[in-house]
């Protein structure tokens, strides 16, 4: 289960401090009464430049004014997020309140994938003020911003009908946003419907993103729009492994990802003076984003191949189809920010699995140097883009390696924990014991697992045949 606060709410303190440091490239003040086109403007130029964020309900110098209702104008900013060609997808804007009053902040995200007009005119932020963008500038901007918004287009044979309901109204509750309310509108503003190309007249009808977040069956629609998870027992492919293959709305397909990840992995310990930890293999967090930036960023647009997820003794490799976008590079991933599905991006950062404004690769570069784990290989395949993470070949001690004990050694299974649990508390355990732990576990991986033990000097085996059982060494 992946439980976590919304990694994208600001708090009180974090508002004071953007108000405090005044309005930037990046920070933009709007009083209360503004326009929709007002904040329009401030959202496009924002957009147009490096992202940042429109604080709503201040004046120019950053003072909170009084008497403004912030939820009135929290659906002014969503209103003019529309207003704009295309209209802009961003997070839902925040009510964020302190002693002092209350203020609407709108985050606008680095890297998203269009220029944004109002009215025809191409706006930008620079030296703390709006301006419109050069002929240059613009140039520039259409170079570096070509992808073709997939995810924006409408499903061939969908309807409104094919959207899980029962989700959507997970996801309104999660907003905390009543059913009530009108909910097309907010899935208009999300970019999850539009209306068809051939019959813009007529009803609404779901985009890619809208059937991949909120479809009941999305791979009736996108077939490969799924996440092929594989255990290897070896360093290399071989016929020996544990296989899911994952389908269903991208907000269950991370989850079991996750799970199978978790369930699949060994388990280490750390000693640091007399204090033993245990650990897993990988660090859950850079597994996680690993995950949830393939699921992200992928092209959904590619058809054939989706999302794999391979276990090797010695490493994980998670493999996206579709190659780096927009004017992102590998030798400028660490930096730069682009977001070529930002419907997806916007709503699993609603849900809480993902940053929105986009500093994942940082946390993993720095979640493993933290254990002392080599960084990630961010690598270009000739139609994909895939992420490596090593396996730790060492025990640690105090903070140093200690070569006595290697890592295969120190890492077991979930399955092969629960046995040694099982034994502990039972004293012996035969195979068909450990069955009964495993239902769903083959009985040759059984004695593979079993006879592993033996083999690491956790376990001694008695017996043959039907009368054998182990027991702890």
């Amino acid at each position: 289960m992946i439980v976590r606060r919304r990694p994208s709410a600001l708090t009180a303190e974090e508002l004071a401090g953007i108000l405090s440091g005044g309005q930037t490239d990046q920070v933009v003040f709007l009083p209360g009464k503004s326009a929709e086109a007002n904040i329009a403007e401030a959202l496009a130029a924002l957009a147009n430049a490096h992202g940042g964020v429109a604080v709503l309900g201040v004046t120019a110098r950053g003072s909170l004014q009084h008497g403004i209702d912030v939820t009135v104008l929290r659906d002014m900013a969503i209103q003019a997020s529309l207003l704009t060609d295309p209209p802009m997808i961003v997070p839902t804007p925040q009510i964020v309140a302190s002693d002092k009053g209350a203020a609407v902040i709108v985050q606008v995200p680095p890297g998203l994938p269009h220029i944004y007009s109002l009215q025809g005119r191409y706006l930008t932020r620079t030296a703390g003020q709006t301006r419109p963008l050069t002929t240059p500038e613009l140039r520039r901007l259409l170079f570096e911003r070509t992808d073709s918004g997939f995810e924006s287009t409408a499903v061939t044979g969908a309807t409104l009908g094919d959207f899980d309901q029962p989700l959507i109204e997970r996801y309104l509750t999660h907003l905390q946003v009543s059913p009530q309310d009108d909910v097309l509108q907010l899935l208009t503003a999300r970019g999850c419907v539009t209306y068809h190309p051939t019959n813009p007249d007529g009803d609404l009808v779901p985009t890619h993103a809208g059937i991949l977040l909120f479809g009941r069956e999305p791979q009736r629609f996108l077939r490969s729009a799924e996440i092929i998870c594989v255990r290897y027992s070896g360093d290399d492919m071989s016929d020996e492994f544990v296989r899911q293959d994952i389908t269903g709305p991208l907000v269950e397909q991370i989850r079991q990802a996750e799970a199978f990840l978790v369930g699949n992995m060994r388990r280490g310990m750390r000693i640091t003076g007399m204090v033993r930890e245990d650990v897993s293999e990988y660090p859950i967090a850079v597994v996680r984003e690993a995950i949830v930036n393939a699921v992200a960023h992928r092209d959904y647009s590619i058809r054939g191949e989706g999302i794999r997820l391979l276990m090797f003794n010695n490493r994980l490799t998670v493999y996206s189809p579709g190659r780096l976008p927009g004017h992102v590079t590998l030798d400028n991933l660490r930096d730069e920010r682009y977001s070529r599905n930002e419907a997806v991006v916007a709503i699993l950062s609603d849900w809480g699995y993902i940053e929105r404004l986009g500093y994942g690769i940082d946390r993993m570069l720095a979640a493993m140097q933290e254990i002392g784990l080599p960084e990630p290989v961010f690598e270009e395949t000739a139609a994909g883009f895939q992420v490596t993470l090593y396996a730790a070949n060492e025990l640690m001690v105090s903070g140093k390696p200690e070569p006595r004990l290697s890592a295969v050694h120190a890492f077991l299974s979930e399955r092969q924990v629960q046995a040694l649990d099982y034994v502990r508390a039972n004293g012996r355990i035969t195979n068909s014991d450990y069955q009964s732990l495993v239902p769903d576990v083959s009985s040759e991986t059984i004695r593979r697992d079993l006879a592993d033990l033996v083999e690491r000097d956790y376990l001694i085996k008695v017996g043959s045949k039907r009368a054998t059982y182990y027991i702890l060494k």
